[in-house]
């Protein structure tokens, strides 16, 4: 290979994976991918999740599957999204990860929004792990319900955060509670702490959820 077609496979190699980081180099694209972490969900429901009209969420999605990051199946009226791959998700958590690592702006935008979090007792995946071999938890999944039911957490409980209220009585009281969303900036969980403590539980929030779960190799329930 000379030096002028070295250059031209340089360029043409590089070209290809910038295609991916243009597709992501987008705030309400990042969040989709996030939400879709979660399991296959229609462009209407990505839309309500991430505060985006039907049309700019179809378009923000095409995007991501032109970058061949997310891809679609058709029934009847609706499209249905999922990531394109296990490694999308962990091309996110991988650009989280360095985003918690190198930029101080995050730090303070989670200070900011998330400060009232440090009244909340949090427990870590090897924490909740052991617990959970030692049945000494009772494990809730607070997100919504077609989230657990792509997939959740072993032992994990359904109750939606919006649900919690109504079923509290499903709860028992005779356990600490674990309750885990979405992952670390989900709020649905310390909602569910809050909830769970001012009716007397005793109750952690997951610092992590289902991907983070993942990332570790560990099994994931569909049952």
């Amino acid at each position: 290979m000379d030096l002028a077609s070295k250059r031209q496979f340089k360029t043409a190699l590089y070209e290809q994976f910038a295609r991916i980081s243009r597709a992501l180099a987008n705030p309400h694209r990042l969040e989709l991918l996030d939400l879709l972490t979660q399991g296959e969900r229609t462009v209407e429901d990505l839309a309500r999740e991430a505060a985006l009209s039907v049309a700019n969420a179809s378009q923000h999605l095409q995007t991501l599957r032109t970058a061949q990051l997310v891809a679609v199946r058709r029934e009847g009226l609706y499209a249905y999204y999922r990531l394109a791959h296990p490694r999308v998700q962990d091309l996110w958590l991988a650009l989280r990860t360095v985003g918690e690592t190198q930029l101080a702006d995050l730090h303070q935008v989670i200070h900011t929004f998330l400060a009232d979090r440090s009244q909340f007792q949090a427990i870590d995946l090897d924490g909740l792990r052991q617990r959970l071999d030692e049945e000494a938890v009772v494990l809730l999944d607070v997100r919504p319900i077609l989230e657990y039911a792509a997939g959740h957490l072993p032992q994990a409980r359904s109750i939606p955060i919006d649900e919690l209220t109504a079923r509290l009585g499903e709860v028992p009281h005779d356990q600490p509670i674990v309750a885990y969303c979405r992952g670390p900036y989900c709020v649905f969980a310390d909602e569910a702490v809050a909830l769970l403590t001012r009716h007397g539980y005793t109750a952690y929030r997951l610092d992590a959820g289902v991907p983070e779960w993942q990332a570790r190799g560990y099994p994931i329930s569909h049952a």
